[in-house]
């Protein structure tokens, strides 16, 4: 039996985009916890895409504001081929982009991409949403743009295409993204909505994270090409506020730690998790699902033991569209119950 690749295995367009990437957002950290917007904003120029009213790929979308004054706005992404049909009533994704909590939008053309190919393969309306980022915005404004976009949803729901169903809502996301998709959930859950439902939640290499050094984190220093101790520390240096008991082991950040919320008793949703096999934080993951188990809750674990954090906003790997049809099949078998 062939051993296992010491490092991932990819194309060189993938290494050369990982590369880019991680250069701009370390030259973007500045030693005293600031990020320098005026390189993001001219990296991010090149990178950025529209909202396009006439179809591409099967998907038209637009952006719709929620609260201008926090710039909180979503991106909807609606599959043609059911336009209109109301008697095609299809789910509702609400989901978070990753970037540490400090980067990225969803009109960055990897996560436009991303959530077109969701709506057009799930088939389901996509809300792409926009929160506040950290360091100029720290915890728990991220958490509170989230949930706000669920009522957003529930009062103004007119604005949702006719065969939007909020009955069959998932909440997903990816890094950063999927650690909000989880507490929004969690939230959403305490708050008992009546005119919506979170029927799943699709957690995609979830940023968590502790005191603690896990074996990953230490396994794979300079071979995960996005994450790093020294990055991670530093994003939640920058998405926490100073504090007592402000630290990684706080319960948003070490969700199945010592400080953990008691979830047993709520109705949480299904959940399925995501892990890589060269992602430094696959161990907090790997305990998120077990933490999830353990309450009972029912949950779901996906591995890709040879691919990196991130890997599925690359569709030259074969594994991206591999996970799209996970996700897809974890949507319908949910949606399937409740039929």
């Amino acid at each position: 039996m062939a051993a296992p690749p010491s490092s991932p295995e990819l194309p060189w367009r993938t290494r050369i985009q990982l590369s880019i990437i991680s250069k701009f957002n370390d030259a973007s950290r500045r030693r005293d916890g600031t990020v320098n917007r005026r390189l993001l904003r001219f990296f991010e120029s090149v990178i950025r895409t529209p909202a396009n009213s006439n179809p591409i790929k099967g998907v038209w979308t637009s952006d719709i504001t929620i609260d201008s004054s926090r710039n909180l706005w979503f991106r909807l992404f609606v599959p043609t081929q059911f336009t209109g049909r109301g008697d095609s009533q299809l789910p509702v994704v609400v989901f978070f982009h990753g970037g540490g909590f400090v980067y990225l939008s969803p009109d960055v053309k990897s996560y436009d991409i991303v959530c077109r190919r969701f709506a057009c393969k799930f088939p389901a309306v996509v809300v792409s949403v926009n929160y506040r980022l950290a360091p100029e915005h720290r915890y728990p404004a991220q958490y509170e743009d989230g949930f706000d976009v669920l009522k957003f949803l529930v009062g103004e729901k007119s604005l949702l295409p006719e065969n939007a169903d909020l009955s069959r809502c998932f909440l997903a996301g990816d890094s950063a993204g999927a650690n909000l998709a989880h507490h929004v959930a969690k939230r959403a859950c305490e708050s008992k909505f009546k005119d919506i439902k979170i029927i799943g939640l699709m957690a995609i290499q979830p940023f968590f994270g502790g005191e603690e050094r896990t074996e990953a984190e230490i396994e794979l220093a300079g071979v995960d090409l996005l994450v790093s101790v020294s990055r991670t520390d530093w994003m939640w240096n920058a998405f926490m506020p100073e504090g007592e008991g402000m630290n990684r082991d706080h319960e948003v950040i070490n969700v199945s730690g010592k400080n953990a919320a008691n979830i047993s008793v709520l109705d949480f949703p299904a959940t399925l998790v995501v892990v890589a096999g060269f992602d430094s934080l696959k161990d907090w993951q790997r305990r998120y699902y077990e933490w999830l188990k353990n309450n009972g809750k029912e949950a779901y674990l996906v591995e890709y033991p040879n691919m990196i954090h991130a890997f599925y906003v690359f569709p030259e790997l074969p594994e991206s569209g591999d996970l799209i049809s996970q996700l897809r099949d974890f949507i319908h078998n949910q949606c399937q119950k409740i039929n």
